[in-house]
């Protein structure tokens, strides 16, 4: 199994940047395919980016791609994302999940494992 705790969440104004990481237990850590999902007030949680358990395949939503990286070191079983350029409608909680899986999904339901979220807040 794995534990995922997520930090570097805050308030940041329109244009600036952030950088999310989430720290992962357990020994298998770089078998694992690591993605970022958020959810904003009322919507769906949504997928943000992915990676594979190598690093050496990432994924991007649209609406991030260019903006975001998504990135890994299993050597500190950490994940992280870089959130840069960042607007008002990216504000959500952030949720780091983690599938032993070699196929990466982006889908919130191909995710077993999650971390309790950390909330990103930007004004305009």
């Amino acid at each position: 199994q794995v534990q995922l705790v997520e930090s570097g969440g805050g308030l940041v104004q329109a244009g600036g940047s952030l950088r999310l990481s989430c720290a992962a237990s357990g020994r298998t850590f770089s078998s694992y395919a690591m993605g970022w999902f958020r959810q904003a007030p009322g919507k769906e949680r949504e997928f943000v980016a992915a990676i594979s358990w190598s690093g050496g395949s990432t994924y991007y939503a649209d609406s991030v791609k260019g903006r975001f990286t998504i990135s890994r070191d299993n050597a500190q079983n950490t994940v992280y994302l870089q959130m840069n350029s960042l607007k008002p409608e990216d504000t959500a909680v952030y949720y780091c999940a983690a599938e032993d899986t070699i196929v990466v999904v982006t889908t919130p339901d191909g995710y077993d494992y999650w971390g309790q979220g950390t909330q990103v807040t930007v004004s305009s």
